[in-house]
C-alpha cells in the first residue's frame, strides 16, 4: 500500500502512464526467456509470473514466502518480480503481449484495463467472494462484473496530536463527531505557529467531506459527472470557509509535502490521513504522541475514502485457473493477517476485521471504514480530468468553486461521451 506520498499524485501517475501505454506497440514490461505468458500443459505444473509494486523488503519477502508456500503445496512455480516503475512496466507488458499472469492493479488504473479487455474477470470464482468488503468489490466492478479480488485496503481517519489537544484544554468529550465540532476544535487548536487541521491537497482528501455530505464526482454507474450537485459544493464550501477562517490549511500552505509531514512537524495539530501514516510517524516523528479517531459525520452520516489494489489476472494468461487458485491462497484470512503483521496492510475480507482490530486496536477507526469507504473515481480515461481539478483545488481557499465544479463536469462528461 501507499506510504506517506500523497495518493493524489500516485493515482494520477498510475492512470496517466497506463492510459498512454495501453495503446502503444512494442516494449517489454515483463519479458523473459519464454517471451510470453506462463505455459500450461494440461493439468500439469505451470510457471506463473507475478509483478508487484513493493513498499520495501518486508513486503517483498512476505509475498515471496506466501507464493512459495502455495507453489510447494501445488507443484507449480511462481516468479515474483518487483517493479521499479509499476504503471510503466505493467502497461508495457500488456502492450508487448507479454503481461505477468498475476499483478498488483491500482484502483485508479483498473477501469482502463477492464475496458480494453486486458483483464480476466475471475472475481465471482473466488472462494467466499461475498466476504470481501462491498465497497472494495464495487471498486473492482466494471459493467456489473466483479473482476478481481482486493488484496488489502486503507481508509482515511482523523489523527490528533494528544499534547496539543491537552494544551488547548480539550478532553475526550470534545472529540469531534460533526462538522461543526470539527471546526470548533480546529479553532481552539490553532495558534500562531500551528493550524488546527492540516490537509493534503486534492480530491483524495477533501473528497471525504463530499462523501459525508452525500455527494460524489460521478453518478452511481459512472456515466455522468455530478460535481455541480449542491452536496459537492456544500462540502467544499465547508472546507473553504475553514481555510479562510484559519482553522484549516493545506500542506502546501504549511511548507509541507503532505498532511502527515505538517502533522509530524507540529505545524498542524490534526490531520486526515490513512493508516500508512503509522509508518511515517514511527520512522520520522517517533516522539509525537497521537490518537486516531473516525472522521466526523456530515449530513449524510459516516463517510471516508478507501484506497485499494486488486490481484489482477491477465486475460492472455494460459494459466488462469492456477492464478485464481494462488489468489485464493493469498487472500484467505490467515494469509491476509500474515501480510498485515509483515508490512502493515489491512485485510480486505470482513471475516478478518475482528481479528485485526483485536491485534491492532489503534487502527479501529481505519478498519471500520471498510464498511462505508468510497473508492476513487472509477471510469476509464479520467486521469487528466482528475489532474485538472486537483490542480485547481491546491488553492481551494480562494477558488471559485462553482466554476471549478462546472469545469470538472464539462471535462468529465466529454470523456464519458456526454
Amino acid at each position: 500500500m501507499t506510504s506517506r506520498t500523497t495518493h493524489t499524485h500516485r493515482l494520477i501517475a498510475v492512470g496517466l502512464v497506463a492510459g498512454l501505454a495501453l495503446s502503444a506497440c512494442g516494449g517489454g514490461g515483463f519479458d523473459d526467456e519464454e517471451g510470453s505468458t506462463s505455459q500450461s500443459s494440461g493439468d500439469g505444473p505451470v510457471k506463473l509470473k507475478m509483478l508487484i509494486a513493493s513498499s520495501g523488503d518486508a513486503e517483498t519477502a512476505a509475498v515471496e514466502a506466501a507464493t512459495k508456500k502455495w507453489a510447494d503445496e501445488t507443484g507449480n512455480t511462481v516468479t515474483v518480480t518487483v517493479a521499479s516503475d509499476m504503471p510503466q512496466q505493467l502497461a508495457q507488458g500488456f502492450a508487448s503481449g507479454s503481461p505477468a499472469d498475476v499483478f498488483y492493479l491500482d484502483a485508479a488504473a483498473f477501469p482502463n484495463y477492464a475496458q480494453n479487455g486486458s483483464l480476466y474477470a475471475y472475481g465471482d470464482e473466488m472462494a467466499d467472494s461475498s466476504d470481501f468488503y462491498e465497497p472494495l468489490k464495487e471498486t473492482f466492478t466494471y459493467d456489473d462484473t466483479f473482476y478481481c479480488a482486493p488484496k488489502d485496503f486503507s481508509t482515511l481517519a482523523l489523527e490528533i496530536n494528544t499534547a496539543a489537544w491537552s494544551k488547548a484544554g480539550l478532553t475526550d468529550a470534545d472529540l469531534p463527531t460533526t462538522w461543526d465540532e470539527l471546526a470548533a476544535v480546529s479553532k481552539k487548536l490553532t495558534t500562531g505557529d500551528q493550524v488546527g487541521l492540516g490537509l493534503s491537497t486534492g480530491i483524495d482528501r477533501v473528497g471525504a467531506f463530499v462523501v459525508q455530505n452525500g455527494g460524489w464526482w460521478l453518478n452511481d454507474d459512472n456515466t455522468e459527472a455530478t460535481a455541480s450537485d449542491p452536496a459537492v459544493e456544500e462540502a467544499l464550501t465547508y472546507v473553504q470557509d475553514n481555510v479562510k477562517a484559519g482553522n484549516f490549511a493545506f500542506a502546501n500552505q504549511l511548507d509541507a509535502g503532505w498532511g502527515g509531514e505538517a502533522f509530524g512537524t507540529g505545524k498542524a495539530a490534526m490531520t486526515i490521513e490513512g493508516n500508512w501514516i503509522k509508518g511515517a510517524m514511527l520512522n520520522d516523528y517517533p516522539d509525537v504522541k497521537y490518537t486516531t479517531v473516525p472522521l466526523p459525520e456530515g449530513s449524510a452520516g459516516e463517510g471516508t475514502l478507501a484506497f485499494t489494489q486488486c490481484w489482477g489476472v491477465a486475460a492472455d494468461s494460459s494459466a488462469q485457473a492456477q492464478a485464481v487458485d494462488l489468489i485464493d491462497a493469498l487472500t484467505d484470512v490467515e494469509q491476509q493477517m500474515a501480510f498485515a503483521d509483515a508490512f502493515g496492510v489491512m485485510p480486505s475480507r470482513t471475516s478478518a476485521a475482528a481479528t485485526y482490530e483485536e491485534k491492532y486496536p489503534e487502527d479501529a477507526a481505519f478498519i471500520a471504514g471498510g464498511d462505508f469507504g468510497h473508492g476513487p473515481i472509477s471510469a476509464p480515461g479520467m486521469e487528466q480530468v482528475v489532474a485538472d481539478i486537483n490542480s485547481k483545488l491546491e488553492s481551494l481557499g480562494s477558488a471559485d468553486l462553482p466554476s471549478v465544479l462546472e469545469d470538472f463536469d464539462t471535462n468529465a462528461n466529454a470523456v464519458l461521451g456526454k
